[in-house]
């Protein structure tokens, strides 16, 4: 439990002056302790009920990560990936509570005042909704589509929020890092000669001219410098941060 959202009760107004027989000098005690006994009894029966009570996972420079956030983000990718939540292994989740944190410390960086572009949101679930659709045939239609999402605990505003988030954050990567990427043509041509042209004679494949691969080689090399760049960023960023060593809870400790 967060320290500032617990509440400090005086010796006058806690519930261990109300003793049986007794009778309490400020009635104010009384509607505090049947206050904690009523929050008392929802919780338990919110226990019972099978209902998960979130908890802080990790901090990063003072924002935190919930466990509700984790387990959105693992149903997200097991979403996209058509795989069962409960599949991913301890490594597979403590990946995804990974890139939450790096997904953070970029934020830090430019917090965006005004959420994507709703025209771009809407076309990158147009794109998401295509790759569903080969993993979920029955998602093609629009009951089908909610009723993937809802196997998943997912609603479209929940993708929808975490595609525009993934936008703005490939916007900010891209203003900062594109600009240092220059790929000479001398680089495409050792590419192709060193291990396009090995790879496609290891295969079989006939060996396609260079003007006809230039452009995909260097687009490709591009991309690479890019995420050299982007883990170099991310690695400063988390040497000069300080990010709370998250502590597993009992279900994590045993898968």
């Amino acid at each position: 439990m967060d320290p500032r959202r617990t509440k400090r009760w005086s010796d006058g107004g806690s519930c261990a002056g109300l003793r049986a027989g007794s009778r309490p000098s400020i009635p104010k005690a009384a509607r505090d302790c049947a206050l904690v006994w009523m929050l008392t009894l929802t919780l338990a029966v919110a226990a019972r009920a099978g209902q998960i009570v979130d908890r802080v996972v990790t901090n990063v420079n003072g924002h935190v990560v919930l466990q509700s956030d984790w387990e959105q983000e693992v149903a997200f990718e097991a979403f996209s990936q058509g795989r069962d939540p409960d599949s991913f292994t301890a490594k597979e989740r403590k990946a995804a509570l990974d890139r939450l944190i790096d997904q953070e410390l970029l934020r830090e960086q430019v917090r965006p005042s005004q959420p994507a572009p709703t025209a771009q949101v809407a076309a990158r679930l147009a794109e998401v909704r295509d790759e569903i659709r080969k993993l979920y045939p029955d998602s093609a239609n629009e009951q089908g589509w909610h009723a993937t999402l809802q196997r998943y605990g997912l609603t479209q505003p929940d993708l929808e929020k975490h595609l525009s988030d993934q936008i703005q954050l490939m916007k900010l990567v891209e203003d900062r890092l594109r600009p240092s990427v220059q790929i000479d043509q001398r680089a495409v041509e050792n590419y192709y000669h060193d291990q396009l042209l090995p790879e496609m004679k290891k295969a079989g494949s006939s060996a396609k001219p260079l003007t006809e691969v230039f452009g995909r080689i260097k687009d490709l090399l591009a991309e690479k410098k890019m995420n050299e760049l982007l883990s170099g960023w991310l690695a400063n960023l988390r040497a000069g941060s300080h990010i709370l060593a998250p502590e597993p809870s009992a279900g994590e400790q045993n898968r």
